[in-house]
């Protein structure tokens, strides 16, 4: 009879053996993870600002604040609209000319406009201009109504159209992997597809996609380049890491990427603001690493009380904790944080004081925003697909007044769309450009102003626009409210 002994040593030294690699790889996995990353370098081409075609003026950084050209501080703040990406299951709902004149009438100042690789390079290697024509027709309209655009590569969990969501081109997939969903009733469960894992590993590990990737991008940038109401450019939406562990994919393969593809867009157009964005995983934090670069933005997300736990239950703690740490994530970039996605369910329980803490935390910090989104369900859109409803509740909420551009020197306390109200703080040591204040004149009517160091002002009831000039020297506090 054969002893069993033999058999078991040879299986005990083939389990040590592995389990001996996978506690190498762990140890060395960590040691990578959390041994500091060296700063990264972005080069661009020196800016040549013509005047374009949009009275809107240049922006640019300095002082970790978004600028315009008379280096007043400029706050965006408006919504995403997804009409020009692809949702083979949920098409998005067009664009019109009611949502560019309802967004300028309740003073909204910019649109995260989400664009479609799938949609510029459908044929490897070839551009198809008829779909960038629509996105330069869809600026057009914008800027026509006083509000910047900042051009987003929208990707979504699914990678691509072929597994549900909007990003990559069909051509770029691996040919053999199944596009499996195995959970389809989830509206995330394109994520969990082995075609879009692969395709999405395969995309940040190689150079082979991301070269089509900028090839993409170079091609939007050389069509605005010329632009001045294009803010700039979101470079990808929500990079996800996994199967990739968190921290190393920052490290190695994100932070790199943004490095190559601010390089290749600033090849062709170094006039405008680049957008990076943190990682898309539940709660965890961005591993930042010091990327130096021109006109940098740091666009990251907040969903923490909306989509991320802890769920909203009337507690201010977490948000502000979340804005916070977005606030020390955009110092390591020594850039200004603008938040390009953040929403709730608008039919929700508690969901306009949910908007209030958030619109409450970026007036005290003086921040930018883009609400998810303009116009989709009435339970996530202010306006509906079918464009027969407009939230007005919730822009009484969102529609605050606030300081849309002004010099040195003059600040504002938090606004109040509901009551209509804005202070603003001047300083005598003020700058001598004139004060722009958006007042939503769909939801608060006509402001009255009031206050000591004013020289004039002149209200734009079309633009929901009050410019205020300041007398030289004098400080004072203004008060803004509703007419009558």
């Amino acid at each position: 009879m054969t002893s069993k002994r033999p058999l078991r040593r040879r299986r005990f030294r083939i389990f040590r053996t592995l389990g001996l690699a996978l506690l190498v790889m762990i140890v060395a996995g960590t040691i990578l993870a959390f041994t500091p990353a060296p700063s990264l370098t972005a080069t661009v081409s020196p800016p040549d600002r013509p005047a374009g075609d949009s009275q809107l003026p240049w922006l640019r950084t300095e002082q970790r604040q978004i600028v315009d050209a008379m280096g007043r501080r400029v706050l965006l703040r408006g919504f995403n609209d997804d009409a020009l990406v692809s949702y083979p299951n949920d098409p998005p709902a067009p664009l019109d000319e009611k949502d560019a004149v309802l967004m300028e009438r309740a003073g909204f100042t910019v649109v995260r406009l989400g664009i479609d690789w799938a949609q510029l390079e459908p044929v490897r290697g070839q551009i198809y201009q008829p779909y960038l024509d629509r996105v330069a027709d869809a600026v057009r309209l914008f800027n026509q109504h006083g509000m910047y655009v900042v051009l987003e590569m929208h990707f979504r969990l699914g990678w691509s159209p072929s597994n549900g969501y909007s990003g990559a081109p069909g051509w770029a997939h691996i040919d053999g992997v199944p596009n499996w969903n195995p959970l389809p009733r989830y509206t995330w469960s394109p994520s969990l597809s082995p075609a879009a894992w692969v395709a999405n590993t395969y995309f940040w590990t190689s150079s082979d996609w991301q070269k089509d990737f900028f090839f993409t991008w170079k091609a939007v940038a050389s069509r605005f380049r010329a632009v001045s109401g294009v803010a700039g450019y979101d470079l990808f939406n929500e990079p996800l890491p996994l199967p990739i562990p968190p921290r190393l994919f920052e490290k190695y393969w994100m932070w790199p990427l943004y490095q190559h593809a601010i390089e290749a867009v600033g090849s062709v157009d170094g006039n405008h603001l680049f957008f990076v964005e943190g990682i898309l995983l539940f709660t965890l934090d961005t591993l930042m690493v010091p990327l130096h670069a021109p006109n940098l933005v740091y666009g990251n997300h907040i969903y923490e009380g909306s989509l991320v736990p802890p769920l909203w239950n009337g507690d201010p703690g977490p948000v502000q904790h979340t804005f916070a740490v977005r606030l020390k994530e955009a110092a390591v970039l020594n850039a200004p944080l603008w938040v390009g996605e953040m929403g709730h369910d608008l039919t929700q329980s508690g969901a306009m004081s949910y908007v209030d803490t958030l619109l409450n935390d970026s007036d005290d910090h003086q921040l930018g925003w883009a609400w998810w989104q303009w116009r989709e369900s009435k339970y996530w859109g202010v306006r509906d697909r079918a464009g027969s409803y407009v939230n007005m509740d919730a822009l009484h909420h969102l529609a605050r007044p606030f300081l849309a551009a002004a010099p040195g020197g003059v600040l504002a306390g938090r606004g109040d769309g509901v009551a209509g109200r804005l202070d603003l703080y001047v300083d005598a040591g003020h700058g001598d450009f004139p004060v722009l204040v958006s007042w939503p004149e769909l939801t608060l009517g006509t402001p009255a102003l009031s206050g000591s160091c004013t020289a004039g002002s002149s209200w734009d009831q079309a633009g929901a626009r009050l410019t205020i000039s300041l007398r030289p020297g004098e400080g004072c506090d203004l008060h803004l409210m509703r007419a009558g």
